[in-house]
Formats: structure tokens, sequence, C-alpha cells
């Protein structure tokens, strides 16, 4: 792209998942703190609060579900066509939607390289070619080359959640209303994901609390599900919103998750992550980036199995996510203390 006469205002449209949103925001600060850019983001309500408080997502624009669906898309992008005349479209969700909000568009016109073909060969056949080519760019790296030549260093496009002085109060507060205090280190465990091939067997959950207890630390649980692994007061899951959520895990000193949306919430809010990898890998673009955050996955020739994760049932035993031991989360988790 001719980076000088490209326009100063862009719409982004990145409509899910809560894991990819929150992958836009280090982006879209990088372009705006290189190139001046402006955005408005335009996605679902669910994903829409990560954007809440960011300098330079000036715009949040959320369609109802029925103007994302079919001939009412259609009328949906001719309007936002009209209605963002002389703006460029930064296409960071890739889909048959966004492409037909492209025919409409008469501005400048950007969209990341999703590595298809490399991904399904990948996937397919484990070949090292297409493995190398998608492990050299992470998924911000590659939003970054949408309109960028050469995409920068996984370090300047980390995710960000910009946090009010309120909702940090909210954390404290809600933090001692269950009996954490900040006399040891606070561990915040997700054990939920979408996709079930990608939860850690929920046994080990409580065994990893426990065991988190005799070390010295305390624990917390977050995220979304239906039922729930602990009977605690400390088991907040479907208690918190995103927002809520994004509090809690900036004031641990450390996040537990699988391969998951709220994993890239604690890179954004700076809290060193232990991400538990099983049937997904680094080529698929979503490793954790902070510094300090950890991978721990097993080597097995079976990897990837699938680009989100499956549904579980694997002919393995799911041995991938099971092998994770304890004591190793344990380990990585104390690291962080250091």
């Amino acid at each position: 792209m001719n980076l000088e006469n490209a326009p100063k205002d862009w719409l982004v449209v990145r409509l899910s998942a809560l894991g990819d949103v929150v992958l836009t925001t280090g982006v879209l600060e990088h372009l705006h703190r290189t190139l001046g850019w402006r955005f408005h983001l335009l996605t679902r309500a669910a994903f829409a609060p990560v954007l809440l408080h960011n300098p330079v997502v000036e715009k949040i624009t959320v369609p109802d579900e029925k103007a994302l669906a079919g001939l009412g898309w259609l009328t949906t992008a001719n309007r936002l066509a009209n209605l963002y005349r002389g703006w460029g479209l930064l296409d960071l969700h890739g889909t048959l939607r966004s492409r037909a909000l492209r025919l409409f568009w008469s501005g400048p016109v950007a969209g990341y390289p999703k590595f298809s073909l490399d991904r399904r060969l990948h996937g397919a056949t484990k070949l090292q070619g297409p493995r190398l080519r998608l492990e050299a760019l992470n998924v911000p790296q590659r939003y970054a080359r949408a309109v960028l030549d050469t995409a920068p260093d996984a370090s300047e496009l980390r995710p960000v959640i910009h946090l009010a002085d309120e909702e940090r109060a909210w954390a404290e507060a809600k933090l001692a209303e269950v009996g954490v205090t900040s006399d040891a280190p606070l561990a915040v465990l997700h054990p939920y994901a979408t996709h079930t091939g990608k939860q850690w067997p929920e046994e080990h959950w409580p065994a990893l609390a426990e065991t988190l207890e005799a070390a010295g630390w305390q624990w917390l649980v977050v995220g979304k599900s239906k039922t729930r692994i602990f009977d605690h007061e400390r088991d907040l899951s479907d208690r918190t919103d995103i927002r809520q959520t994004c509090a809690l895990v900036e004031r641990a000193t450390a996040l537990v998750t699988g391969d998951s949306g709220p994993m890239h919430l604690g890179t954004a809010v700076n809290t060193p992550v232990v991400a538990l990898f099983g049937p997904t890998t680094r080529a698929w673009g979503f490793f954790p980036s902070g510094e300090r955050d950890t991978v721990l996955e097993r080597d097995l020739p079976c990897r990837p199995c699938h680009v989100h994760g499956g549904r579980g049932g694997c002919r393995h035993g799911e041995a991938c996510m099971r092998d994770i031991a304890v004591e190793e989360v344990l380990e990585a988790v104390t690291r962080l203390k250091e």
C-alpha cells in the first residue's frame, strides 16, 4: 500500500471472536503511533467492551444481529460504505461477510494475509515448509501486513486493554469480598474453552488450586461456562463481564488458561500468562506474546489436529492436554514470582 496517499481515517472490521478482537488493539495503536491513523471499529456487541477507553478507537460500531445476516447485511454494507465515503476499509476479518462490504466500498481497502493454503497443508500433512511460513508471523503481525510491507516485531503489536480507575477499584473490592489479600501471590484460573479439545482435563483444575494453596498462592476462577468446576466462593465463573474479568486478571501475579480469548486478555493487561496448548500450535499464530508469557505443550506428531481445537474425542485420548501435569503448571507459575 502507498502509505503516503493513504487516508488517516479507517473503518476496521473484526466481528469475532473475543481473542481476535483483542489482538487488533496493539496493531491499531501501532498504526496510530507510527502513521497517525484514526479508527472506528465494526464488531459484535459481545466483544465491544474490550475496546472501551481505547484512545485510538474513536467509535465502536455495533450492528444488531439481523443487520449482520443475509440480505440485511447487504443493506448494512451499502449504508456503511455511504456513511464512510472517503475512508479506508481495514478488513481484519477476511470472511464472505467482510468481502461483501468491500464490494460496496469506494475508498482504499486493505485485507490481511490469512495463509489459508499453508494452514490447510500444515494441518493435513505436517510439512515443515508451511509450518515455518506460518510461524514466522503471529496473528497481530499478519494483521499489520494488511497495510505494511514488513511486519513489525511482535513485541510492538502486543494487545492492550485500557482499564479505568473505577474498574480497578471494583476488582479490589471483589477480591476482598472473596478473601483474596495482597499478602500472597494470586493465580487467576480460566478452565474453559469454546472448543472442548482445548480444555485441560476438568479434574486437573481443583488439583492445581490445592497445589497452589500448599505452595503459598491464592487462586481465583473466572470465565464463562454453564457448569462449575469449583464449589467455592472464589469461583466467579459467569459472575463477571469482560471488563471486570480484565480488572481481576490485571491484579494477578499469573493467569493460567488454555488457548482461549481470555488468554489474550492477560497479555493485554500485562499479567504473565501460563498457557496450556494441545490441539493448536504456534503455527496458527495465537501464542501469547508477553515478555514473561509461558506456553506448556507436548511435542506430539499429531499436533496440530484442528485449526480451532476440535470438539474433543480424539483417538489419542487428548494426550496433548491430559499429559500436561499439575506439577509442571505449578513450576511455571512459581517462576513468575522470581
